[in-house]
């Protein structure tokens, strides 16, 4: 803890990223991190923060998760880079392990670096594919910040205001936010409302027979962490099939335990075309990819998509010891369990608090919406009720359009004890005046 006495690092530090550091890059928390351990993380100074973040669900296992770090270590002292140059084991056996545990018969896989990288590679591959030029996304998605994702991504004007014009072919619809409904208190009729703006865009729009994917997310991120409602994603399957119409799905937050299963799409039971993964992959290693069937990739001749740096031999050696980990302890089972008394105890702390208009989540992937006097999305509770929980050690993430909803990602493995902790901050800034 900084005294008078003592010098604040922090505070030097950020004098610094101010002169040096290209001022677009946003930061939440107002301190320089310097460790992290477990569900920990250590600024500076040397004060602790419980983590809820977890890097926008990227640290799943936690920070620096021993056995990640053992791997690690041993593949810097081995190979750390080939690029296309030659194969790798590394690549060979993660591609191997996610074939295994995507749903269906996802069976190729490619690997790249960032969550944008492996969107922008599962668009290419659809398009390429199919021989069709249109795209249909969701109201609400986020799905990068590169050129075509930003043309993806509607989950705020913020991503993509000024950086017109965007890739065309690109047709949104809407994603069923019940709360935010005109129907919310029957989530029936939001889906279908959502199937019949769906109709309405290809009869006035966009002909189907021109699309050559949906791409969705199963939870919606950025924009909310908006659980759909049970039958939506089969009914979507259902559409796509009907029109030859590629199904992707976006589960670069959602994946790798983060919902309760391997990846939120096994909820409602479907097999989507493409998958995309990202951040929960490699416990904290630069590290994406996307699986479809071999049907698809077959058709896609050599050289026509590449990588210098993804998939490296340090990042897999990474992914592969932390799906392990998750695998070995159980993790995804641990996030249905615990994320189910974190939602059932913040609702009830939620009980007669008007400004709390909803909690909701899946697995560990939990988010708190706030309203003001009237009703609607409230950026205020949301700054409000970060701000709480950072002064007392606690880090946690808005989202949604207007900042109005409170995300938390906690590691899979974080104890009984580092929950009770982060749930006594969150009952008490949301019961603040």
């Amino acid at each position: 803890m900084v005294t008078a006495k003592t010098q604040d690092k922090n505070k030097e530090f950020l004098e610094l990223d101010r002169k040096y550091v290209n001022p677009v890059l946003a930061r939440q928390a107002p301190i320089v991190a310097e460790r992290g351990e477990g569900s920990y993380l250590y600024d500076v100074n040397g004060d602790k923060y419980l983590d809820f973040t977890t890097g926008i669900a990227v640290n799943n296992i936690g920070h620096c998760h021993p056995k990640v770090v053992e791997a690690v270590r041993e593949q810097v002292g081995k190979l750390m880079h080939t690029s296309v140059c030659t194969h790798h084991t590394g690549y060979i056996e993660l591609c191997e392990k996610i074939a295994h545990l995507t749903p269906g018969d996802l069976d190729s896989v490619f690997l790249a670096n960032s969550g944008a990288e492996c969107v922008e590679g599962a668009i290419k591959l659809a398009k390429y594919a199919t021989g069709r030029p249109a795209v249909i996304n969701f109201r609400g998605g986020f799905h990068g910040r590169t050129h075509l994702c930003m043309a993806l991504t509607t989950s705020k004007i913020t991503y993509r205001d000024m950086y017109e014009p965007l890739q065309g072919g690109i047709f949104t619809t809407p994603f069923p936010y019940v709360l935010r409904s005109q129907t919310p208190d029957d989530a029936q009729k939001v889906v279908d409302y959502c199937f019949d703006e769906l109709e309405l865009l290809f009869a006035q729009i966009v002909n189907p027979k021109q699309v050559a994917a949906f791409i969705i997310e199963p939870i919606l991120g950025e924009g909310g962490y908006v659980v759909p409602p049970e039958g939506f994603f089969k009914r979507l399957r259902k559409v796509a099939d009907q029109h030859g119409i590629l199904l992707i799905m976006d589960e670069v937050q959602t994946g790798f335990g983060r919902t309760g299963k391997m990846f939120a799409t096994e909820w409602e039971g479907i097999v989507p075309d493409i998958i995309t993964m990202a951040k929960g992959i490699a416990a904290g290693m630069p590290l994406s990819g996307f699986a479809a069937r071999k049907e698809l990739t077959s058709k896609w001749d050599a050289g026509r998509h590449g990588t210098t740096f993804g998939g490296n031999p340090v990042s897999c050696a990474s992914a592969l010891a932390s799906i392990k980990v998750i695998e070995e302890e159980k993790l995804a089972e641990r996030a249905l369990t615990a994320g189910n008394d974190i939602i059932a105890r913040l609702k009830k702390m939620a009980e007669g608090k008007q400004h709390v208009a909803e909690v909701r989540g899946r697995g560990m992937m939990i988010g708190i919406e706030f309203n003001d006097a009237e009703g609607h999305p409230s950026k205020e509770w949301g700054e409000k009720v970060t701000k709480h929980c950072f002064d007392n050690k606690l880090l946690v993430l808005a989202c949604g359009y207007k900042g109005h909803v409170i995300r938390l990602i906690p590691p899979l493995n974080a104890s009984d004890r580092e929950i009770d902790d982060a749930l006594k901050i969150i009952e008490n800034a949301i019961s603040e005046k």
